[in-house]
């Protein structure tokens, strides 16, 4: 078994990660870097301050099998707070004992506004642009730049030993690299392997010592022969890193740079402009350009699409799926809320109860499974506990009669069908093939019985539950915009023109652009805290409006750290001026998936992505809104929570605008249309026939009414992927 401290990143968190794994003591390195096969896989949270111990942490994975296959797309789900970020870490910063060094990983991790200040690039200029910055990242050009002028310098030098100064100098400097990963070797292993990593350590910092020896060797002790050798060797070295960065290979990683960049949506101005300029919505983005520029093997994504428009999602989509026409694609591994986006993985990983189970094919197929999996156990469990209790009749009839008539035949009967209930009793069906069940089936068959028939719990579902809106009293429209438009001042283009749209109570209206084109802005325009250039906006008296902006989350923690103690209970028992008591705050919260102890004893600034917006949804409940306008509230909710809220949005009593990028829950929550394997109420036809459901497109600053609904922005948006791959 092996250990290891997180680094880097996870040295500075809260928390360290803790990896082991079962490891042959026999040193055999795979042939083929791009796989990962490892047993007994534990992951474990610890406390970064003192002596770390597993026992004291929290197990996020515990004896699972890490399988992952050359070439193939994996989907990681499993709910929030489950250890998918966890996991996606410990492979990117090798932290699992048996991924070998050689394997080259790009990793984007979960990156938020309030994480990424600006200036925060630490390893570049801070005026480097946009383009520099990645390009430096994904292939560490200034390395093999000062390592040309080093040699270059040398080469140049009249003095005939200044090449090989230089020459040793950079061989040192890259044996002090590669003792770095001996020692993490020696430090991750323990047991026999551990201890042939030792030995390898103290032998390699030997010929470090021996290079550093040579390093301070007097030019007078070099021989001709050895010198005239280096500096060939020197001259060789400098045509390989030359050929590195000549001309024709840095144009084309800069061409395949910048159509990275302007797939992601950055235009060639933005491209030029200095990154620590930019918002930390564009610093994930050039983190996720970086990952896929670079050369790899693997590449892990955390939650990619946060900060993406629909079109820059489908682009994503179509670009990892051309990975596939490389002669040796990487390896994907996705964790995303979005539905439609995961679409694009041809495996599943499901992280549940500490452990990964694997499946072949997408998530609306691996629910369908599982139902059908879970109503067949059920029958056979039904099927086999009816015709069991009926043997444990007949045995005790055949023991009755076998003793009042001293039959023994009757009793040796009873003793065979006892016997093959005691050992013989369980599942008929071999679980891997199929095929009628045997003994032999199953290691050890001689000392253990056939399996039960074990039917999976249900698993407690995420349920949101949205509060009947204020009586209105009289009727009308809640929200209208009548010939509306907006200009910021000093700025000749038109944001919004001529929009007019009318909201009242039942309808359900969806929001769909590009970033930039202004739905957020005609958000503001909705919920009265900005006013119109012209037109006019016209609310119903009596109207309570909720409204969830797309930076509530980034408000949340900003308030969470300047009130260290402020918890959600304590947060909304303000916020409510004794409107509603404890219990019925706590009710409340329980609703949108917030209960127990995380309600009162843990502190908001501790609380995850989902949780805060979970919080925040339980802000504009309490009021009970006649209208709910929800801008990207899908973002940092796992799919579960996004499924409860399409539901309880779809048939929801009040208004609902929503302005969203996730495809899926737009089509169930504004349009509302159900899955294959959904099934409706039943009884919502006259309800449903009333209710209006629209959804618009904002281009040019003009609301268009989208026929076709979310399929026809898709559309659009695929002829102008096709184009950006072209």
């Amino acid at each position: 078994m092996a250990s290891s401290p997180a680094s880097g990143a996870a040295a500075a968190a809260p928390l360290n990660i803790l990896a082991t794994c079962k490891q042959t003591r026999f040193d055999i390195k795979s042939p083929n870097y791009r796989e990962l096969d490892i047993d007994g896989l534990t992951i474990t949270l610890a406390p970064s301050t003192g002596k770390a111990k597993k026992s004291a942490g929290l197990d996020i994975i515990s004896n699972a099998k890490l399988s992952l296959k050359e070439g193939r797309r994996y989907a990681l789900v499993g709910r929030n707070g489950s250890g998918k970020s966890t996991l996606l870490k410990a492979i990117g910063e090798r932290l699992i004992p048996g991924i070998p060094e050689e394997t080259r990983i790009a990793l984007l991790q979960q990156t938020r506004l309030i994480d990424t200040p600006s200036g925060s690039t630490k390893e570049q200029d801070p005026s480097a642009s946009v383009l520099q910055h990645v390009i430096e990242k994904a292939t560490s050009q200034s390395l093999v730049e000062r390592e040309i002028k080093t040699l270059s310098d040398g080469v140049a030098d009249s003095d005939p030993f200044a090449p090989v100064r230089a020459l040793r100098t950079l061989k040192h400097e890259r044996l002090q690299k590669r003792l770095f990963i001996h020692e993490k070797e020696a430090r991750l292993r323990s047991g026999a392997r551990g201890l042939q990593a030792r030995k390898a350590l103290v032998a390699f910092e030997k010929v470090v010592a021996d290079s550093n020896a040579k390093l301070e060797q007097p030019q007078e002790e070099i021989s001709s022969d050895e010198l005239q050798a280096e500096i060939q060797e020197a001259a060789d070295m400098l045509e390989e890193l030359q050929l590195q960065v000549e001309p024709t290979r840095l144009a084309e990683v800069e061409s395949k740079a910048k159509h990275i960049l302007t797939g992601l949506g950055f235009s060639d101005a933005q491209m030029s402009r200095p990154l620590s300029s930019m918002s930390g919505g564009w610093h994930m983005r050039a983190s996720l350009a970086t990952a896929l520029l670079e050369e790899t093997d693997f590449i892990l994504l955390d939650e990619p699409t946060n900060f993406l428009d629909i079109l820059g999602i489908i682009w994503l989509q179509r670009h990892l799926e051309s990975l596939d026409d490389l002669d040796k694609p990487p390896t994907l591994i996705v964790i995303s809320h979005d539905r439609d986006f995961i679409s694009i993985c041809s495996d599943l990983i499901i992280l549940k109860d500490k452990q990964l189970t694997y499946f072949h094919g997408d998530l609306p197929t691996y629910e369908s499974s599982q139902s059908e999996r879970k109503l067949w156990l059920t029958k056979m469990k039904e099927a086999k506990d009816k015709q069991k209790a009926h043997i444990e009749k007949s045995i005790a009839a055949n023991i009755k009669a076998g003793k009042a008539n001293d039959d023994q035949n009757k009793l040796r009967q009873a003793k065979s069908r006892q016997r093959k209930l005691d050992d013989r009793w369980g599942i008929e069906v071999n679980m891997k093939t199929g095929g009628r069940f045997r003994l032999n089936d199953m290691a050890g068959y001689f000392l253990t019985s056939r399996e039960e028939i074990e039917v999976p719990p249900d698993e407690r579902p995420v349920v949101m539950i949205l509060p009947e809106p204020l009586e209105l009293r009289f009727p009308g429209a809640l929200i209208t915009l009548e010939g509306v438009s907006l200009r910021y001042k000093n700025n000749p283009n038109t944001v919004l023109q001529d929009v007019s749209l009318s909201v009242s109570m039942g309808d359900r209206v969806g929001i769909l652009g590009q970033n930039g084109t202004g739905k957020s802005t005609l958000v503001r325009l909705l919920t009265g805290t900005m006013p119109s250039t012209k037109g006019t906006v016209t609310t119903h008296p009596r109207l309570k409006l909720g409204y969830y902006s797309q930076h509530a989350i980034e408000a949340l923690q900003s308030l969470g750290r300047s009130e260290p103690e402020l918890t959600a209970l304590s947060l909304l028992t303000r916020e409510v001026d004794g409107s509603l008591n404890d219990g019925e705050i706590r009710g409340l919260l329980s609703t949108v998936g917030l209960a127990g102890r995380v309600v009162s004893d843990v502190a908001l600034s501790k609380l995850s992505g989902g949780q805060l917006v979970r919080c925040e949804l339980a802000r504009l409940f309490w009021q009970r809104p006649h209208c709910l306008i929800l801008d990207e509230v899908t973002t940092h909710l796992d799919y579960e929570t996004v499924a409860a809220l399409r539901d309880a949005v779809r048939d929801w009593e009040g208004a609902v605008v929503a302005v969203s990028h996730d495809r899926w829950f737009m089509r169930g929550a504004i349009e509302g249309i159900l899955d294959d394997e959904e099934e409706g109420d039943g009884d919502e036809g006259e309800e449903e026939a009333l209710r209006k459901r629209t959804m618009y497109r904002l281009k040019g600053g003009k609301l268009v009414v989208l026929e076709k609904g979310v399929d026809e922005f898709e559309e659009a948006m695929a002829k102008r992927v096709k184009k950006l791959l072209a």
